[in-house]
């Protein structure tokens, strides 16, 4: 059983896409390093090309942007208990990201804070803080571990949980939600759709809740591992 206090911890997740919404649209010497990049993603090399494996670049912290980050926090204890849940998003990344550093700051004012994230150690926090970095914003000392000695990250995932010292397997956040009976967040959309639902649909109102659904089954997963009952949607409160 988990002993880490949920009050303490901010659940996260961010929705990312590539910097341009075609290849061809970069500039030259960007397209000569996603080049690179691509040669070691081909799988096919009849069909795959530098232009068809850019709808994969978004994953890249260093070829893609953040457009959404939602986080929650649990407040009160048994039926009492509710889950607050307030996203930042928009067209302009370092807007978004100045926010939340200011989030992640407050959250941390007494240094006993912790962030949760479903493969947050591969993703989400290096993420966080390469894109932070690249728009010369301050990693906010919650995020940055450099230095630090293992006990004193304060990053947890709920992957990482999962595996029970296990490192030969990726878990998805649907798949682990599924074991736990936990309702999908999955009815919409998915990861590999939200370039086009950004790029092409022009909707990111939809990608935003995409992302909150995510940080409610994120939230329950978390309760399920410490053994303890996961929130209903009365108790989700969305700012």
């Amino acid at each position: 059983m988990l002993q880490i206090p949920v009050s303490k911890i901010l659940f996260l997740d961010i929705e990312t896409v590539s910097q341009y919404d075609d290849y061809n649209k970069m500039p030259e010497s960007w397209q000569k390093l996603w080049q690179l990049k691509s040669s070691f993603l081909t799988r096919q090399p009849d069909t795959d090309s530098p232009e068809t494996l850019y709808s994969k670049a978004g994953i890249y912290a260093e070829f893609g942007k953040i457009i959404c980050i939602s986080c929650g926090y649990v407040q009160g204890s048994g039926i009492a208990r509710k889950l607050h849940i307030k996203s930042f998003s928009g067209h302009d990344e370092k807007v978004l990201l100045t926010e939340f550093s200011a989030i992640l700051n407050n959250w941390n004012k007494n240094n006993d804070a912790l962030l949760c994230a479903h493969n947050g150690k591969e993703f989400d926090y290096p993420y966080l803080c390469r894109r932070m970095i690249i728009n010369g914003i301050p990693i906010p000392s919650i995020l940055n571990i450099m230095g630090k000695k293992p006990w004193e990250v304060n990053l947890l995932d709920t992957m990482e949980m999962w595996k029970f010292g296990d490192y030969k397997s990726y878990t998805s956040l649907n798949l682990m939600a599924h074991c736990l009976e936990i309702p999908t967040p999955k009815d919409d959309i998915d990861g590999s759709m939200v370039g086009n639902v950004y790029w092409q649909d022009n909707n990111l109102e939809r990608i935003v809740h995409y992302c909150q659904k995510d940080v409610i089954t994120l939230t329950n997963i978390y309760l399920k591992l410490a053994l303890e009952e996961p929130l209903n949607a009365d108790n989700i409160i969305i700012k």
